[in-house]
This record gives C-alpha cells, structure tokens and sequence, in this order.
C-alpha cells in the first residue's frame, strides 16, 4: 500500500514527487515509456528561474530526476496501462502487470505530439517524418528540411535544426507566427530560416524515405511540391487522458479537468501539469502545478 503514486516523469511529476518526498510519503512514481517528458526532447531552455546560463532540457530534466531520487523517490520507467479509482485504495497497473494500490494519485501524464492526419505521415514516421529536432535533426545534415507550425516548440526546434542543416522551411497556416518574438527574431537573425505563409501539408511524399511535402495555400488553393527528405512537425499536443476518461472528468479539449487545488472529480485523485494545463504549457508553471498536487495530496491524506 502506497500512500501517493504519481503518473508521469516530466516536471510537474518530478516536482510532486520532491514534495511528496520531503513530506515523507515515500512516493512511487511511473515515468512512462521515457523520462524526463517533453523538455528532455528540447535543446536549450532559457526562461526556467535559477539559470543565469541556458540549459539543455535533457540536463535540466535529469537533476529534477535525481532531486527527486535524492530525498526517496522511487522512480520506475514503466508505463501505466490501467487504473482504478471507483474505489479507495485506488489500483494503477503497469504493462508488465503489475498491481500497486494507493490512497493518493498525483496525475501527470503530459501530452504528446498532435498528429497532422495527412496521408504519408504514419508510414513514414522515423523515415523521415519526426516530431523531435533534437532526436532526428543531426542525420539530415547540411540539407533542406520543412518544419510544420508557428508556435514556440515549431521555432525553437527550428533554430537547433539551423545548427545542423543547410536551410529550414517553416510551414504556417496563417499569415503570422504565434511563436514569441524573442524566438522569432533568433531564427531570422540566422539567415537560415524562410517562412511558407497561409500553406498547409496536405501529403507527405516518398515511398521508403520522405521526398518532399504536398502543399495547399489557404487562400489561392494552390497546391505544389516542396522537395525535402525531411518533415518536423511541431503543432501542439494531445493531453494524455486517454487512459483516465470514463473516470476522470475532461473537458472538451480532451484536457484533465481540476480545480484550484488541483483536486480532480474524485477526492485523492489530483492533476498537474500539461495535462490539464492547456494556457500556459511552461516547465516552470508545470512544477508549480506539481507542487500543489502534492501539498494537496498531503492534506487529503491527513484528513484536512
């Protein structure tokens, strides 16, 4: 008997299991099929408070991880397949069909990357089609790549990418980027970055490798190949709710639904991070989120 399991290995998972820690709950924590979440795929993180310096999201991630482990985490890299939470104690089982009951779940699961839907896409994921600059970037050396969105994560991987490749073409549906201006400054200002307006992918093209990518203007309707052996794709995130609908309540985005106090509709059962955050998405706001999860589950505990 567990007295707080936490779902998800990324900041707002970490940060709760610090808390939680310290607070002497001993918490269980499942990672899921990678540690770190999110920002371990991230290059440089510049606004997270205490770094004078940038910091790699890998870094940055690890010593939340060892933190955690340091004050008696324990940290398993294992996915959760099922949950029950009808009834205290609550059940959460792992693929490898392992059982752990718990008086408290901390939820925080993330999100991950939101598909384009378009034909090519599936079949030539890792041939070409990625959704990670920093994972793929390096084997497409000194060429043309497409990247697809106009946030902040399109921007951010499309600067580390200009390290790596010859020039990048960033595809946006609209007639400007959404991304902070900061970042959109630091990727023109490498020469090595053009903007494709009011265009979408309609098709990724190739047979065993991508060739190129089908686009659509928006406005004219006008289609036309560009030819690359490479599309990144960074247009948002799916919350990881999957797994908790029919218990949980989630809203119309599919998102965790919470209160102030991070409570979920079921008393022991509380939220943080991406998966409920669909406003701010920051690693800073996401250990915030973690840690009220976690001085939240410490009270139910204690019957406050």
């Amino acid at each position: 008997m567990r007295e707080v399991v936490i779902i998800g290995g990324g900041p707002a998972g970490y940060a709760a299991g610090i808390y939680c820690a310290r607070a002497g709950l001993a918490p269980l924590l499942f990672t899921g099929k990678e540690m770190g979440g999110q920002i371990a795929l991230t290059d440089t993180i510049d606004n997270y408070p205490g770094f004078a310096d940038s910091v790699g999201g890998f870094d940055l991630s690890d010593q939340m991880r060892r933190q955690a482990e340091r004050f008696g985490t324990e940290i398993v890299q294992d996915v959760v397949a099922k949950v029950r939470f009808t009834e205290q104690p609550f059940e959460v089982t792992t693929a490898n069909g392992e059982t752990h009951q718990a008086k408290s779940v901390i939820v925080a699961a993330g999100a991950s990357y939101r598909r384009l839907g378009v034909p090519g896409e599936e079949r030539l994921v890792g041939r070409g089609v990625s959704y990670c600059a920093t994972c793929d970037g390096f084997f497409f050396k000194d060429q043309d790549v497409v990247v697809v969105g106009g946030g902040n994560s399109a921007l951010d991987e499309a600067i580390f990418l200009t390290r790596i490749v010859k020039h990048v073409n960033i595809v946006h549906r609209r007639d400007e980027l959404r991304a902070d201006k900061i970042l959109q400054n630091k990727a023109m200002a490498t020469g090595k970055v053009s903007v494709i307006w009011d265009s979408v992918v309609t098709e990724i093209v190739g047979d065993e490798q991508v060739t190129g990518a089908r686009l659509r203007n928006v406005k004219t309707q006008e289609e036309r190949v560009i030819e690359t052996p490479a599309v990144f794709i960074f247009i948002g995130f799916v919350p990881n709710t999957d797994l908790f609908k029919g218990q949980l309540d989630v809203d119309e985005t599919g998102h965790l639904i919470v209160d102030s106090r991070q409570r979920t509709n079921i008393p022991g059962v509380f939220g943080a991070g991406d998966i409920h955050d669909s406003r701010y998405r920051q690693v800073a706001t996401a250990c915030g989120y973690g840690v009220m999860a976690a001085l939240e589950a410490q009270r139910f505990l204690s019957g406050v």
